[in-house]
C-alpha cells in the first residue's frame, strides 16, 4: 500500500485530505509542522508528499529543498487561494505538482495518481542506468554524479536533465520537451526554470572535457554535443 505524507497545520485539512486519500486505497501520515514533517519522511518514507506552503517554523519551500538533498520522493505543494507562490520557483527547488485550497475529493486523488505515475514511468524508462563520457560519470541507480573522478553534489532535477541530454547525445530538446521529460507536464507554460537549471548544470561542468559540450541551440533549447574524433 502506498504511503502519503500530509503535511498542514491546520488540522481540518489534514483530516480532510485522510479522508479523500485514504477512501482511495493509500496509506495517511500526518504532520503539523516542518520538523515533524522531516522527521516522519525519514521514518516513514513515503511515497508522495502533499506539502503546505505556509507552516510555523519552516515553511513548505524549505522543507522541499531539504527532501530534494537526499530523495526524489514526489512532492505536491499545497497553497491557500491568494497566497503568493512562485510556480518557477516551486518547479526549481523540485516540487512535481502544486494544487490551491479549496479542493475537492476526485482532484486530489486524480493529482495523486498522475504524479506517481508519471514518477513509476520515469523509474521504469531507465534502462541504461549509469553513462561514462570523458571526465563525466553518472549513475541513476543511486543518483551519483562524479566528475574527474570525484563525487559532485547536485539536485536530482539537474542529474535527471544531464542523463536525458547525455543518453541522446547530438540530440536537440527544446524547453517544453525537457519540462514535460523531467517534471512529467507543461502546462505551467514557463521555460525559465529549464534556463536555470542548465545554467546551474553548466557551472559543474565547466571545463572538464574538451570532447563534449552543453550547447544551447539558439531559439529551440539545448543538447549534448559529442565532439567528432576527426
Amino acid at each position: 500500500m502506498e504511503k502519503i505524507l500530509i503535511v498542514d497545520d491546520d488540522l481540518n485539512i489534514c483530516e480532510l485530505l485522510k479522508l479523500y486519500i485514504e477512501k482511495d486505497g493509500y496509506k495517511t501520515i500526518i504532520a503539523n509542522d516542518g520538523l515533524e514533517a522531516l522527521k516522519k519522511f525519514k521514518e516513514e518514507k513515503p511515497d508522495l508528499i502533499m506539502l503546505d506552503l505556509m507552516l510555523p517554523g519552516m515553511d513548505g519551500m524549505d522543507i522541499c529543498k531539504e527532501v530534494r538533498k537526499t530523495s526524489d520522493c514526489p512532492i505536491i505543494m499545497l497553497t491557500a487561494k491568494g497566497e503568493v507562490f512562485d510556480k518557477v520557483l516551486g518547479l526549481e527547488i523540485g516540487a512535481d505538482d502544486y494544487m490551491v485550497k479549496p479542493f475537492e475529493g476526485k482532484e486530489v486523488t486524480a493529482r495523486i495518481k498522475a504524479v506517481l505515475r508519471r514518477s513509476k514511468k520515469e523509474e521504469k524508462k531507465e534502462e541504461k542506468k549509469i553513462i561514462n563520457y570523458d571526465g563525466l560519470t553518472l549513475d541513476m541507480s543511486t543518483y551519483e554524479m562524479k566528475i574527474n573522478g570525484k563525487i559532485v553534489d547536485a539536485p536530482p532535477k539537474e542529474k535527471e536533465i544531464i542523463y536525458l541530454l547525455a543518453s541522446n547525445p547530438n540530440q536537440v530538446f527544446t524547453r517544453d520537451q525537457l519540462l514535460d521529460k523531467i517534471w512529467g507536464y507543461d502546462y505551467f507554460g514557463d521555460s525559465r526554470t529549464v534556463d536555470v537549471h542548465i545554467k546551474r548544470i553548466r557551472k559543474k561542468l565547466e571545463g572538464v572535457s574538451d570532447k563534449w559540450e552543453l550547447k544551447t541551440v539558439w531559439g529551440v533549447g539545448y543538447r549534448f554535443e559529442v565532439k567528432s574524433n576527426e
